[in-house]
């Protein structure tokens, strides 16, 4: 039987923008999502049976239908009955590398890579738009997932616009395995303090959205200028999470501290990144911010950024 194995990688925000609320209850946003080489391998392949069966080596990644992959391999089967018939279900082996609830997006691009898949698998032959509509009834995050490398995504993160690659800039990023926080609480939290600055007309939705195409960051990425990069990070959530998780906010300082070009919480959060570089300055600083915490509970992983989304693997 047919298996395929495909790189699944994480996702950080260089620019993440709240301005308004949509009627379908999420947030719109403006933002610029880039691809690192930190990522997941996803093992499909069919198992001739009437189910889906999930496996990883973490303990932290449900197994059930709550899981994303899962929820994308269900939504084939929904989509494409006749050959769900034929071929029946899939096992699913997740290799995880990219830290759990950390604001990298792991599970929209395990949902990602499980889509392009199928794909393959089924030989359906459908192209990365008709893969991000799909992959946008599961999840904001999925469809930049499925193309990957540095792109504005727009409405609730779902409408992708591909910007110029960057593949020189190196990213460590930090998380403190013992701290979580809850995306609908952030967003909810950002709604309750500043929707008083939110963009209700479409008029003045699309004009943001173009000062941010045409901002100082875009210019910075086409030019390949990774100080002025470094400098442009913005992050709307920061707002709201920082001041409640102060040990947050702490690292990002500690990375500062460092000479890094930037550094920023990625989401969410709680993962904080730093750009750096080259990979030595990335090793060396991760090294040495972790030494100065001196906390058991920080991990750090040095990446690159990359070009892509989901790759299949040989």
């Amino acid at each position: 039987m047919q298996s395929y194995s495909l790189f699944a990688p994480a996702k950080i925000n260089l620019h993440l923008e709240i301005i308004g609320h949509r009627p379908d209850g999420y947030h719109e946003l403006v933002m610029i999502m880039q691809s690192v080489n930190l990522g997941d391998v996803i093992h499909l392949r069919a198992n001739g049976k009437d189910e889906i069966r999930l496996f990883c080596q973490n303990p932290e990644v449900p197994l059930n239908n709550t899981n994303l992959a899962y929820k994308a391999a269900h939504l084939m089967q929904q989509q494409f009955p006749k050959l769900a018939q034929n071929f029946g279900g899939f096992d699913i082996v997740i290799e995880k590398n990219i830290p759990v609830a950390a604001g990298l997006a792991g599970g929209s691009t395990n949902a990602a890579a499980v889509l392009v898949g199928i794909n393959l698998m089924w030989s359906l032959g459908l192209t990365q738009p008709e893969l991000r509509d799909l992959g946008a009834l599961l999840g904001s995050d999925v469809p930049f997932c499925i193309s990957g490398g540095t792109a504005i995504a727009t409405g609730r993160g779902e409408q992708i616009e591909p910007l110029p690659d960057l593949s020189d800039i190196w990213v460590i990023l930090a998380k403190y395995s013992n701290l979580s926080v809850s995306t609908p609480w952030a967003y909810n939290s950002y709604r309750e303090q500043f929707n008083h600055l939110y963009i209700s007309d479409s008029q003045g939705i699309n004009q943001r959205t173009h000062q941010v195409h045409s901002g100082d960051l875009v210019k910075a990425i086409s030019q390949r200028n990774s100080e002025q990069i470094g400098a442009l990070l913005y992050n709307d959530l920061e707002k709201v999470v920082l001041p409640e998780f102060t040990t947050v906010k702490a690292l990002i300082d500690a990375f500062n501290a460092e000479n890094v070009l930037g550094s920023m919480m990625s989401g969410s959060g709680p993962t904080v990144f730093a750009l750096c570089d080259n990979q030595n300055q990335a090793e060396a600083i991760a090294n040495k911010v972790q030494k100065t915490i001196n906390d058991s509970n920080l991990h750090c992983w040095v990446a690159q950024m990359c070009t892509h989304g989901i790759i299949k693997q040989s």
